[in-house]
């Protein structure tokens, strides 16, 4: 008989996003059914007691400890500590990921308070006296993760879910028609959690802000040769709108930047058109290399590109990017067409 098996998954929630994402995609590709009350603020003793019924439902149980403590009760005990003991009360087999080096993250995924360290540095001490694993990355995590539970169900067989259709009780069917709707909510928040606004991104220029570009423009005199300096704003979403289509479906480095710079070499040069004082005896410009790797490196910063992880042939030594979800999800926003409308958004207009 097919089983799923149900796991609380606990942990702080705001320092701890990335990761939490991949332990869901890692539980649910095992046929996992993941479940976790910290999602919600459990402020009150009617959620605590929800808490504790849902880990009661739960086969097996996983703590990931990160930077921070967590939100505490009224008694001064954080809620993800207080999960953990009440978890190993109930005798289920639970197991603790520890973050190897919490020392070095960075300062906003740390406790501010010498208070709250000490917690923290207690709590980590406790799981340690149980089964614990240590991690260094979301995907070293995941990896983790995947692998102990596989292990965990192996030495510590647990009760589980079947499938409606292969038990006889009507009252079981509900139960698992119940949990396939959890299951289908978790993989919608986790697609959710894909096209959101990366945390810590706050503080970037982006969106509408401008970036200040400086080119020279090739001149002739008597003299010979010779280069006039201009500058110009231009804001991100501009940059990103005009160039996110070529990243798509994966571009060689070498390619995205060619792209990059045809369109801001005729960005700038509309741009000196439309200046009656300036005399054009060029029909180009050139821009220095490193706007073009300042703004390679401000969409990767921001969440919207990243490098390619597809597997490729050992003679393929090229960087490839593409679009991350929340980069695709940014592109429609910026170049679909919008109903009832005849404008489309022209990205090489000058001023977008």
């Amino acid at each position: 008989m097919d089983k799923r098996f149900q796991v609380f998954v606990s942990s702080t929630y705001s320092d701890l996003q990335e990761e939490r994402q991949e332990i869901m995609q890692a539980l649910l590709e095992l046929d996992c059914i993941p479940s976790g009350m910290e999602l919600f603020p459990a402020a009150n003793e009617d959620q605590w007691t929800l808490i504790k019924k849902v880990i009661d439902d739960c086969d097996y149980y996983i703590v990931i400890i990160g930077g921070r403590y967590g939100s505490t009760s009224g008694e001064g005990i954080s809620y993800t500590e207080m999960e953990y003991k009440y978890a190993v009360d109930k005798n289920k087999p639970v197991i603790a990921f520890l973050h190897e080096k919490p020392d070095a993250l960075p300062v906003n995924r740390c406790e501010k308070t010498e208070d709250g360290k000490k917690k923290l540095a207690l709590f980590r001490e406790l799981t340690e006296k149980k089964m614990c694993k240590y991690w260094d990355s979301p995907a070293d995590l995941g990896s983790k993760v995947s692998r102990s539970i596989i292990k965990l169900i192996k030495e510590h067989p647990a009760i589980g879910w079947v499938r409606g259709d292969q038990v006889s009780d009507e009252n079981f069917a509900k139960e698992n028609l119940s949990l396939r709707k959890k299951v289908e909510e978790l993989e919608k928040q986790l697609n959710a959690v894909k096209i959101q606004k990366p945390e810590g991104t706050e503080n970037l220029a982006q969106g509408e802000e401008e970036f200040l570009i400086e080119f020279k423009v090739p001149t002739f005199s008597g003299w010979g040769h010779d280069e006039q300096e201009y500058s110009t704003n231009i804001t991100w979403n501009s940059i990103f709108a005009a160039v996110s289509p070529v990243v798509m479906n994966e571009v060689k480095e070498n390619e995205f930047l060619k792209v990059l710079d045809e369109f801001l070499s005729d960005f700038c040069f509309a741009i000196l058109k439309e200046q009656k004082d300036v005399k054009m005896e060029f029909n180009h410009v050139h821009i220095d290399r490193k706007f073009h790797q300042t703004i390679k490196i401000q969409l990767c910063a921001l969440g919207l590109i990243e490098k390619s992880t597809k597997p490729r042939s050992v003679h393929d030594t090229d960087v490839y990017w593409t679009l991350t979800p929340y980069g695709e999800f940014l592109m429609y926003r910026l170049r679909a067409v919008p109903s009832k409308s005849r404008n489309s958004i022209n990205p090489s207009r000058p001023g977008l």
